[in-house]
């Protein structure tokens, strides 16, 4: 009986691993429909800000030298919202695989992010010469 009783509270503990288990596994997928929501809010503005910021080049100064500079500003400031966004998004994501796949995703989601940085800051300097 008293074997019967611990095998049936195993069962149980088990059982209620596995449900919080599925449980995280939901909370991560809507982590991750966050995350990609407020990465496109994010890029939202910055694309409303670059906006600003170009036509206010285009109006106080005039000149092409200004404009031009505004314009590799915000397209940098967009280009990493959008990065800082896909990253966001991608480590939520990492969340949602197993323990032993995780840390390899977390890798390849810094890599991307570096790159995606670097792609960017080249972008800007490119146009700024």
């Amino acid at each position: 009986m008293k074997n019967h009783t611990l095998l049936l509270l195993g069962a149980t503990a088990l059982s209620l691993l596995g449900g919080c288990a599925k449980h995280d596994a939901q909370i991560t997928a809507q982590d991750v429909d966050a995350a990609r929501q407020e990465a496109n809010k994010e890029v939202d503005q910055a694309r409303a800000e670059a906006s600003k910021d170009v036509k206010s080049a285009m109006k106080e100064h005039g000149d092409h030298a200004d404009v031009a500079r505004a314009k590799a500003t915000a397209d940098f400031d967009v280009a990493m919202a959008k990065a800082e966004g896909d990253h966001k998004v991608a480590l939520e994501q990492c969340l949602t695989l197993q323990a032993a796949a995780r840390q390899p995703c977390n890798d390849k989601a810094e890599g991307d992010y570096d790159a995606a940085k670097t792609q960017a800051k080249g972008m800007r300097l490119a146009r700024l010469q």
